[in-house]
């Protein structure tokens, strides 16, 4: 078995937070008549993937993510930020990951063949930080190898791995996606613009 089939990557789907400038749980919110959160775990490519942990507040979502045999870790303190559900993701699959992929669950053009291909790219480059991007500007999903998960579960208030990135940028490797999947639903608005 070549090196590159060898390197456990698990995703981590980051599904906890509490949507304050949308105003609700937008993870509800439906674009072409799935909601936000179906469309994340779609984008899954569960079978390129050792595991996959759900980190969630939302009794709905795990529900959805054990019907598709995904782990699910509850964040009881979604208010202390992304940094808590990063470390609670990264906690659950540190032991049996050699690199772990943060998904966010407010992408819902972002395709699974996307994601598989990204995994690919990092199988091939195992010792970089790869990240999704367009036209050079970085967004998510992205995958940290697991010399980063110390830093990762530093991490404190509203941050994410955009922290860890910064302190590492000569390790950061892009990997080219279309615009549209890179695009995010903070806003009610922003869902407004994507359903047109």
């Amino acid at each position: 078995m070549s090196k590159e089939k060898r390197i456990s990557v698990g995703c981590v789907v980051m599904a906890a937070g509490n949507a304050a400038r949308f105003g609700d749980n937008k993870l509800a919110a439906a674009v072409d008549g799935k909601t936000l959160i179906e469309r994340a775990l779609d984008a899954v490519p569960a079978e390129a993937l050792a595991a996959v942990c759900v980190v969630t507040q939302y009794d709905e979502v795990e529900a959805l993510a054990a019907r598709r045999g995904f782990r699910c870790v509850r964040n009881d303190r979604p208010e202390d930020g992304l940094s808590r559900t990063v470390r609670l993701g990264t906690e659950a699959l540190r032991k049996e990951c050699a690199a772990i992929l943060y998904l966010v669950s407010d992408q819902p053009l972002l395709r699974r063949e996307s994601v598989a291909a990204l995994l690919g790219c990092y199988r091939a480059h195992p010792d970089r930080i790869v990240a999704a991007s367009h036209g050079g500007k970085r967004g998510n999903p992205c995958v940290f190898p697991a010399k980063y998960f110390p830093a990762l579960c530093a991490l404190t208030g509203d941050v994410g791995g955009s922290a860890v990135i910064r302190a590492h940028e000569d390790d950061l490797l892009l990997f080219e996606i279309g615009r549209e999947e890179l695009a995010d639903v903070d806003t009610r608005e922003a869902l407004e613009e994507l359903r047109k």
